[in-house]
C-alpha cells in the first residue's frame, strides 16, 4: 500500500465541531474507508471490516509506534475510531446507511492488545 497524504485534506470543518482527533488520524481512516470501498467507492462496509483494515493499515505504516501514534492524534479506542466516521458522515465526505450506528464500533478489540501485542517480547 502506498504513503498516506496526510495533507490532501486538513479536515478543519470538523477539527472546529470536534477536536478530539488530529486531522492525521481522520487521513489514515479516509485511506481504510477508499481501500475498503471498492473501484467505485460503493462498496458497504461494515463496522468490523473498518475496525480490522484501520488495524493492518495502522500498523503497516507506523509498526511499533502504532499505538502511541494513535494515543498522541486522540485514538484510544474502537469506539473512537466509530465517532471519527460519523464525524466523516456528517461532513459530508462519506456516506451513511440508516442502519448504520456507533455501537457496531464498540468493543471491536483492545488497542493496547492490537497495536502493541504484535510487538511484545
Amino acid at each position: 500500500m502506498e504513503e498516506i497524504d496526510f495533507d490532501a485534506d486538513s479536515f478543519a470543518d470538523i477539527i472546529a465541531k470536534d477536536n478530539r482527533y488530529n486531522p492525521r488520524a481522520y487521513a489514515l481512516l479516509m485511506d481504510v474507508i477508499r481501500f475498503l470501498g471498492g473501484e467505485n467507492g460503493d462498496k458497504h462496509m461494515t463496522g468490523e471490516d473498518i475496525l480490522d483494515e484501520f488495524r493492518e493499515l495502522t500498523l503497516d505504516q507506523f509498526g511499533p509506534l502504532s499505538y502511541r501514534v494513535l494515543a498522541e492524534w486522540g485514538v484510544k479506542s474502537t469506539e473512537d475510531v466509530g465517532e471519527m466516521m460519523f464525524n466523516l458522515a456528517e461532513s459530508h465526505r462519506i456516506g451513511r446507511d440508516e442502519g448504520d450506528s456507533a455501537e457496531s464500533f464498540a468493543g471491536g478489540y483492545n488497542f493496547k492488545e492490537a497495536f502493541l501485542g504484535p510487538y511484545a517480547v
